[in-house]
């Protein structure tokens, strides 16, 4: 889902990429209502939402694909595990794909999704700022399928697609809620939208179903990829008393800053044990090759149609990382216990009762949220310590 709001500066080379990888195409918030749908097999629901594409994803035998990039491939989270995706389709289908990265949640994205549209045939738009400029340019071009992340936005030939990760928030919170002994935890978060929202709530209440009395400071960055401002944002929490952290940002940071004062933490979207191994514990993460192969697949064999998809836990597209090598064997149990209670249906994360930081209910016993008010939250629950500018 993933809603970015984040601005990069293109540049000079960022230009000069764009225009190489274009050269070579030739030849080759809110986030809104988002329904459980699908004809994937990398998730669980079932088809509520489809449309004729009129011209578009109509069968076309070597479909020419391309992917907007928010940040760097290098960035060791999200849009690494996006370009991971990447890399699973082209490997699983026979498909040479480009990709621009760096694009910023602007007009300039417009204008490259625009270029990329004149000779692709399948355009991934991968974060949620460039939900209004993909659909601009889906109008334009009504024989070219368009896929935006985390989005609520779709049309003929638009869809959107985005997972559960709060599932594997809640398992994270269960490790670090075993983990602390000052019973406080710090989160660094990116932008105070819903998609950041819920899941901070999720990682809380995971905490509080093993330690009652564990609270959660929050930080924001108002970045998604900043390393230097995500690590300043960390060392703060490691000073308000915080001896295990977690991050929704797009890099390690994070866990590199809590590793140098001998703390624990967790990242976000990729395994990011490599980072810290000895002060890792766990974090969600993203599969998105499984889904970029059947979107690009369907285009191949015709039965694309426009959806609003939503995967999850069981279905493979959101998973929790391996635990670290210091997290202890009953801390994996209870987490490996829980998940499979997640998988079976078993476990509902935002079953009620619920409360928030006012300790008012907003869900209350034996009900649990609708898909609309999670992906619609704009309130912390009760322990999470912290404010949610308007």
């Amino acid at each position: 889902m993933k809603n970015r709001v984040m601005s990069f500066k293109i540049g000079i080379v960022l230009l000069a990429a764009l225009m190489l990888v274009l050269s070579g195409c030739s030849s080759s918030g809110n986030s809104g209502k988002t329904s459980e749908a699908g004809t994937n097999g990398s998730g669980s629901g079932t088809e509520e939402k489809a449309s004729d594409t009129g011209t578009a994803g109509k069968g076309i035998a070597n479909p020419r694909v391309a992917f907007v990039y928010i940040g760097p491939p290098g960035d060791g989270g999200w849009t690494f595990q996006h370009d991971q995706g990447k890399k699973y389709m082209e490997e699983k289908l026979g498909i040479k794909a480009d990709s621009v990265e760096n694009v910023p949640e602007s007009a300039d994205a417009e204008r490259i999704i625009t270029e990329l549209a004149q000779n692709h045939d399948i355009i991934f738009t991968t974060s949620f700022g460039y939900g209004d400029f993909t659909l601009n340019v889906a109008k334009k071009f009504p024989n070219v399928v368009f896929e935006h992340t985390a989005g609520y936005k779709t049309a003929d030939n638009m869809s959107t697609y985005f997972g559960k990760n709060w599932e594997a928030s809640y398992l994270s919170g269960i490790a670090a809620g075993k983990m602390t002994k000052k019973n406080v935890l710090g989160y660094v978060g990116a932008f105070p939208i819903p998609e950041v929202i819920y899941n901070i709530n999720a990682y809380t209440l995971g905490a509080q179903s093993v330690n009652p009395d564990v609270k959660v400071n929050v930080v924001w960055t108002n970045t998604w990829y900043d390393p230097t401002t995500e690590r300043q944002a960390a060392v703060s929490l490691l000073d308000k008393g915080a001896d295990v952290l977690m991050a929704y940002q797009d890099s390690p940071a994070t866990l590199q800053a809590a590793a140098e004062r001998g703390a624990f933490a967790g990242g976000n979207d990729s395994d990011m044990n490599k980072y810290a191994p000895d002060n890792y514990i766990t974090n969600p993460i993203w599969n998105w090759g499984p889904y970029y192969a059947e979107v690009v697949q369907a285009v191949k064999d015709g039965t694309w149609k426009s959806q609003q998809y939503m995967g999850d836990m069981k279905g493979g597209m959101v998973d929790i990382a391996p635990m670290g090598a210091k997290v202890p064997d009953d801390v994996k149990k209870l987490v490996e216990d829980a998940k499979q209670q997640i998988l079976e249906g078993k476990l509902d994360v935002f079953n009620g009762p619920i409360s928030d930081q006012s300790g008012a209910v907003k869900v209350e016993q034996g009900k649990a949220m609708t898909l609309d008010e999670i992906l619609n939250t704009n309130w912390f629950v009760k322990g999470v310590e912290g404010t949610i500018p308007k």
